[in-house]
């Protein structure tokens, strides 16, 4: 198989190194498009593979080219880009907010997917929700959902619509996990524990904690009732958080965020007409 990727940043470069470490692609059939001559540079340094400019006719070989640029950086590549995409190749997007038909308009290709990645990808254990346009077949969706599989589990969604209210669930939703560990740990110091020491018991609950969602085969109030005898130290938190309307700040949280993403998705598609 050959790829190029377009955009090397952090994204980008986690791809690459996901593939060659798969054997899914050799370091010769994998572009690395870039356009600065400082950055190219240092991708060469990187020696993950060849170092090429936009609009170079390498790319057409390839059997995907995945897009992992800033939304408002893809005008200006579109038009060195689209003079080199063969038919055949699939296009893969992972740019937050740039819809099927738009990159089908400004490419003049018609087999894309958007895609919509999170941060723990970066270990492998991420989850990519995908939506494909119709010209993809079922051979080309199999194809990128093993690229996408190297860096974690795979979700296909029919509606491409829902990729706001991803973007907002999973994409964004490490940093919520992140957000409420680190309260725990300082709620751990405020009672005295140094800080390591409320580290290691949050992080560890926070793991058994999941592992026990996926294994006990029960529903999540049956888990919590579980923890939470009548009358006791966990009712008492849980009775505080109902009182201060955590469910419903958090839930209204997360609709934010989903309407922030349409609205950058508007925007881009705003900037990029």
């Amino acid at each position: 198989m050959k790829i190029t990727i377009v955009g090397c940043g952090n994204m980008g470069l986690i791809y690459a190194r996901s593939f060659l470490k798969y054997n899914i692609v050799s370091k010769d059939d994998l572009l690395l498009v870039e356009k600065n001559e400082t950055r190219k540079e240092d991708l060469k340094k990187l020696n993950i593979g060849q170092v090429v400019v936009p609009d170079n006719t390498l790319i057409s070989d390839s059997d995907v080219v995945i897009l992992s640029v800033k939304p408002q950086d893809f005008t200006e590549l579109a038009a060195d880009l689209k003079k080199v995409l063969n038919e055949k190749t699939i296009l893969l997007s992972i740019m937050a907010g740039i819809n099927v038909s738009f990159l089908q308009e400004k490419l003049q290709h018609q087999k894309i997917v958007r895609a919509m990645p999170n941060s723990p990808v970066e270990i492998g254990m991420g989850i990519t929700a995908y939506s494909l346009s119709k010209a993809v077949s079922i051979e080309d969706a199999h194809k990128v959902e093993n690229l996408l599989a190297t860096t974690g589990r795979t979700l296909y969604m029919e509606d491409e619509n829902l990729l706001d209210a991803v973007t907002a669930l999973s994409g964004s939703g490490p940093a919520y996990f992140f957000y409420f560990v680190q309260q725990l740990i300082e709620a751990g110091k405020k009672m005295g524990m140094t800080e390591a020491t409320a580290s290691l018991l949050v992080k560890q609950t926070m793991l058994g904690s999941f592992h026990l969602i996926n294994n006990a085969n029960k529903p999540l109030d049956e888990l919590i009732q579980a923890v939470a005898s009548k009358g006791g130290t966990t009712e008492a938190a849980l009775t505080t958080f109902a009182k201060h309307n955590v469910n419903t700040h958090l839930q209204e949280g997360l609709l934010n965020a989903e309407k922030r993403a349409k609205e950058l998705a508007a925007a881009a598609a705003k900037s990029n007409s």
